[in-house]
């Protein structure tokens, strides 16, 4: 059942987007619309032809060499960081599908079009600024605590990091910096993002109603986070296959979690 939380401050704006609280029924909604909307809008073959060449790059960079080894799991861990972003085709054929429109899963690329095409690029930067600075600091810390030393196999490396005080050092500390970088990204864009696809609002606006619907629900998105962490790391298990199936599900379901979150404004797109 969803509420709407009381935002009716003196001074804020009729304008001001309404924020609503959710509890775990409405995550188990979300996932199932999200999953009935990739059953009528399949698209994991676009999903597939994104992950595999990417996933070949590394594998290639790691057989020339494994000095990049202690990147690989942030790099497949940056899912988290920027899945709002590679979803955003995801929303644009939910909110077809709840509109009644054409839902062939090209449609999913016309987010190209919509006017706030330049809002959703500077975002999208602004994602994956962070995204690299996730990855810097991963490197940082490996650096400071192997003291830049190249792993010699990977089984080298899993030794080195699971049988050693530095090791466990690494991930204490990276998985640290990891949870408040996530947390950071998590937060700005949860909304952000299927709202700029879906409503003539400014990035600040959306931003701002992102932080104001997980501060409204820190639990709930806390235990949606975790959903989507756990979803991603299930789907990487098997060679990344699932990978194909769990993200458009997982941007659909975004979807319905948006629109339960935020009311609509008067300014929808067309």
């Amino acid at each position: 059942m969803v509420n709407q939380t009381a935002f009716n401050e003196a001074d804020v704006s009729s304008a001001r987007p309404v924020v609503h609280t959710i509890g775990p029924g409405d995550l188990r909604d979300a996932l199932a619309k999200g999953l009935a909307d990739f059953e009528a809008m399949p698209t994991h073959l676009i999903f597939l032809c994104v992950i595999y060449p990417v996933m070949m790059l590394i594998f290639a960079r790691l057989y020339a060499g494994y000095d990049v080894l202690p990147l690989v799991f942030p790099l497949i861990a940056g899912y988290t960081v920027i899945g709002p972003l590679v979803a955003t085709g995801m929303y644009e054929l939910s909110r077809r599908r709840e509109q009644d429109r054409d839902i062939s899963r090209a449609h999913a690329f016309e987010i190209i079009l919509l006017p706030s095409i330049g809002k959703i690029v500077r975002l999208g930067a602004l994602l994956m600024a962070i995204y690299f600075v996730w990855l810097g600091a991963a490197w940082l810390i490996h650096n400071l605590a192997f003291g830049g030393a190249v792993p010699g196999s990977i089984l080298a490396f899993a030794l080195q990091v699971l049988t050693t005080p530095a090791g466990w050092t690494l991930i204490v500390v990276g998985c640290g910096a990891g949870f408040i970088i996530a947390t950071v990204a998590f937060t700005l864009s949860v909304v952000s993002f299927p709202m700029l696809v879906d409503q003539d609002v400014s990035v600040t606006t959306a931003v701002q109603t992102s932080i104001r619907a997980v501060a409204a629900n820190p639990i709930t998105m806390g235990m949606w986070a975790f959903i989507v962490a756990s979803a991603l790391l299930i789907g990487s298990l098997p060679l990344f296959v699932g990978l194909c199936v769990v993200l458009p599900v997982l941007g659909h379901a975004t979807w319905h979690l948006y629109r339960k979150v935020v009311e609509r404004g008067t300014a929808p797109h067309a």
